[in-house]
């Protein structure tokens, strides 16, 4: 018997040896319909984890204190190793740069925000902790939201000072002002060095550039002991961030979250963690997701809390490998597009076969609760991928969108690290659910997190009963928002009376406690015979196909049926497409109707394995050759596809889809 078929028959032993054992988490049910997490020593929602750190000045003045002065924030230039700034060297920077803003004339309360326009770098946290220092808030901007929202955020939220890193933007700043259309902006601070041109430029529209450097205040050790005492740290009900969140349609949304809603969320975080793997001075995170995401922003909070180190990526996503080997981080924030890609690395059928059927067996140990990276698996397979990014991993942390299961499962065995994922969204803080440690079953988001509560409502026209365990999920606890800056409509849209978040995601208890994320209550609408139509959930069915990297679900009330926009994976169709008897390049093969044939049928084979009515089903499609991105608008910042936009840019080829439909 050769190697492949001996490994056939164990891999069918394998898939045949399922385990019954689906382990049961601790829940309670509340009074008020929802339920908890029993993690908590108490009847109560947990506020804080520890007592020296309830707002966010003083999480890091504990990371400080833990830390005896350990490195602290670390960037690198190409070819070079880390550099680290310590955490004294961080304290006392932000306590320079706050008296500066002080200088400047901000006051030092909750009611001056201080926009911070910058990629991941260590002055984004100088600067966010120089605000937390004078009880100032912290409003993040990036480009990526576009010129009209980042003028609506400073108008908005009143900004007089941005904080940003580089020249090009704030060129852009000024000619906002210059247009009249920013004119509150009265200071830019930047990171990066600039010429007097920029200056003068500023002059021009009574606007002062200076350097981040200039308007931290130097001064010797008296005078800084003498400013210890006229620091004005915040209290846990002050505002500490205004993050706009990127809508799909209309303005940004600001999301006011004070220091204890943030302290609240990643104290859930520790609490559901600490037995089995608590953060400490050793730890060390890979910063490359944008800090003006929560979900980011919170994880980092989490190392510095407790003394670890932040490495900053170099700005450029292509040498993130590099940086992952230089740094070789403990921590790995990451979204599941990067964790797609990982897998999608093992692109010969052969190699595929192979690697699956190691994890298979070393996922045989992980749903046990056995995590290591020195089994026989990982030596014959799995080291190479592990180095890869850096050889040190421990935990993994992935949420902002669902993870495929056949990933999740793969990448917990042959990353031989913890790997968790959350859901939640910016309202919530970050996260609301969280996988329990030795809970490795996918298919799921975890249970509650020990701050809040989460209940399902009736979403009655789409047949969705709270009685039968689904329906819209519902957050309640410190960790949700205060509302949206400045806008009480939509504020009484999301959050009820009661305190309720209204998440507008469908939801449904597993038999173990856990949520599984369904549907959408919103991007609802009838189809021309009266049938209601859940697109998102459609989509998140065939999103399953193989050769598929991204697709759009259209219809609407003048239509009989849906048609479907879908774009193959560059690297997964033409392999896809070969088996099938096609060839050709990437771009030739997706003008060949027998492949679009061929894509339509497995889609709708995908979706009677998954119990769509036939009014559910796709009846024609387009394929075409370029993701929907950031860069050319039909992605929000956040990777969520922005409907309105997409059925704009396809209207034409929509149009020519449902006029060749024979119905």
């Amino acid at each position: 018997m050769c190697i492949c078929q001996l490994l056939k028959v164990m891999d069918y032993h394998l898939e045949n040896e399922e385990s019954n054992y689906i382990p049961t988490l601790p829940l309670v049910l509340h009074e008020s319909g929802g339920r908890r997490s029993m993690m908590c020593d108490s009847s109560q929602l947990l506020t804080h984890y520890h007592d020296d750190a309830k707002t966010m000045y003083e999480v890091f003045q504990r990371g400080l204190h833990i830390s005896g002065d350990g490195p602290c924030l670390g960037s690198r230039l190409p070819n070079q190793p880390y550099k680290w700034i310590s955490y004294k060297e961080v304290t006392a920077r932000a306590e320079h740069l706050g008296s500066g803003l002080l200088h400047q004339g901000c006051l030092p309360n909750p009611s001056q925000f201080i926009g911070v326009f910058a990629q991941n770098r260590p002055e984004w946290i100088i600067s966010e902790l120089a605000c937390y220092t004078y009880s100032m808030v912290v409003v993040p901007l990036y480009d990526t939201l576009g010129p009209d929202a980042i003028r609506f955020i400073i108008n908005t939220a009143d900004i007089s000072t941005v904080i940003c890193d580089k020249v090009d933007k704030a060129q852009v700043l000024l000619d906002n002002v210059e247009r009249k259309e920013t004119p509150g902006l009265r200071r830019i601070i930047l990171m990066d060095a600039f010429d007097s041109a920029l200056v003068e430029h500023g002059k021009c529209c009574g606007v002062h550039v200076q350097a981040m450097q200039e308007v931290e205040v130097r001064c010797d050790g008296n005078k800084m002991n003498e400013r210890k005492g006229l620091l004005l740290p915040p209290v846990p009900d002050d505002l500490s961030i205004v993050c706009f969140t990127s809508g799909t349609t209309g303005n940004p949304k600001g999301v006011m979250l004070t220091h204890g809603n943030v302290v609240a969320d990643f104290s859930g975080f520790l609490k559901v963690t600490d037995v089995i793997i608590f953060p400490n001075q050793d730890d060390c995170l890979i910063s490359f997701l944008p800090l003006a995401h929560m979900f980011e922003r919170l994880i980092e909070s989490v190392v510095y809390c407790h003394g670890g180190r932040i490495g900053f990526y170099q700005g450029d996503i292509r040498l993130l490998p590099d940086d992952m080997k230089a740094l070789r981080p403990t921590i790995f924030p990451v979204v599941p597009r990067l964790l797609n890609r990982m897998y999608d690395k093992a692109n010969s059928p052969l190699k595929r076969w192979l690697l699956n059927f190691a994890a298979k067996r070393k996922g045989a140990e992980v749903s046990s609760g056995i995590i290591r990276s020195d089994s026989i698996w990982d030596k014959i397979f799995f080291s190479k991928i592990q180095a890869s990014l850096g050889g040190r991993l421990r935990m993994i942390i992935t949420g902002a969108a669902p993870t495929s299961p056949s990933v999740l499962g793969f990448l917990r065995a042959a990353l031989g690290c913890q790997v968790y994922e959350a859901y939640g969204q910016t309202e919530c803080t970050a996260g609301c659910t969280f996988t329990t440690p030795g809970d490795w079953t996918q298919g799921h988001v975890g249970a509650p997190l020990p701050c809040n509560l989460i209940r399902l409502v009736d979403v009655s026209e789409k047949n969705y009963f709270a009685s039968k365990g689904e329906g819209e999920v519902c957050v309640k606890g410190p960790n949700v928002f205060k509302g949206y800056l400045k806008d009480p409509e939509r504020t009484a849209e999301t959050l009820d009376s009661d305190g309720w978040l209204h998440t507008g995601d469908i939801g449904k208890w597993l038999p173990n406690g856990t949520l599984k994320i369904i549907d959408r209550k919103k991007h609802i609408f009838k189809l021309a015979q009266g049938e209601y139509i859940s697109p998102e959930k459609i989509e998140n069915i065939y999103i399953r196909s193989e050769p598929v990297a991204q697709l759009y679900v259209h219809g609407d009330s003048l239509q009989s049926c849906l048609v479907g926009i879908v774009v193959p994976d560059p690297e997964v169709m033409p392999e896809w497409a070969k088996k099938k008897g096609m060839l050709g390049t990437y771009k030739d093969l997706c003008k060949n109707t027998e492949l679009k044939k061929a894509i339509l049928e497995d889609l709708v084979r995908l979706g009677k394995a998954s119990g769509l009515h036939s009014f559910e089903q796709v009846k024609n499609i387009y394929i075409h050759n370029e993701m929907f991105s950031i860069e050319n608008g039909l992605l929000t910042p956040t990777l969520k596809a922005k409907r309105p936009e997409l059925k704009e840019f396809f209207k034409a080829k929509i149009d020519q889809l449902y006029s060749s439909i024979t119905m």
